[in-house]
């Protein structure tokens, strides 16, 4: 099962309905209040239907997910659910493993913009992420993007990246490879593009 935002708002709806022990949530409650979470990201939502809300508490319930404890406790011909003991919570339990696969993927996908100026705080968050989650590094690259972390000037990067965002007038100082003589040029810069190992600047 995929986690995506809109899962995860419904497993930490379930979550604080499975943890209150002074209400009884039956199945229509669960559902509503899954909805109600997600109408408050998206009010165009058309939230989620039973067979979605079943879906939800199997994943919950198993290896996969975060192995909940779960009572269901027939009252009639109703069952309202809950929790076996008080002090459950899935923010309480260990990352499981779609999570850590996420996490892992999301590092390998940082980690490729190492050497970059607007990026330093990468290599520091990475090591972060791994030691507080015990997380291996991945032993393969399995993408890779056209970056030269040691090109001239690569420093000067992130201040076009900002002149382009916040819309400045630049005043460069250009010289060709083939001319001796250095101009000035006034530049309003629009896009940065990389190519064949190169940094451009159009404007």
């Amino acid at each position: 099962m995929a986690i995506n935002k809109n899962a995860l708002i419904r497993f930490h709806a379930l979550d604080k309905c499975f943890s209150n022990f002074s209400k009884k949530f039956y199945l229509d409650d669960l559902l509503e209040y899954c909805n109600e979470a997600l109408y408050e990201l998206n009010p165009d939502g058309d939230g989620i239907k039973k067979r979605q809300l079943f879906e939800d508490i199997k994943f919950m319930e198993s290896s996969q997910g975060w192995s909940v404890p779960l009572d269901r406790i027939k009252e009639g011909r109703k069952v309202y659910y809950r929790y076996e003991t008080f002090d459950f919570s899935i923010n309480k339990q260990p990352m499981n493993e779609l999570e850590a696969e996420k996490l892992k993927s999301a590092l390998l996908v940082l980690s490729r913009f190492k050497g970059m100026p607007q990026f330093e705080w990468v290599n520091e968050l990475i090591l972060k992420l791994q030691e507080a989650f015990k997380l291996e590094s991945h032993e393969r690259e399995i993408i890779s993007f056209d970056a030269n972390e040691y090109l001239k000037n690569i420093h000067f990067l992130g201040d076009l990246f900002n002149a382009i965002l916040y819309k400045k007038v630049l005043c460069v100082d250009y010289q060709s490879f083939k001319s001796d003589v250095m101009t000035t040029l006034e530049i309003h810069p629009h896009y940065l593009k990389q190519y064949n190992n190169r940094w451009f600047l159009i404007g």
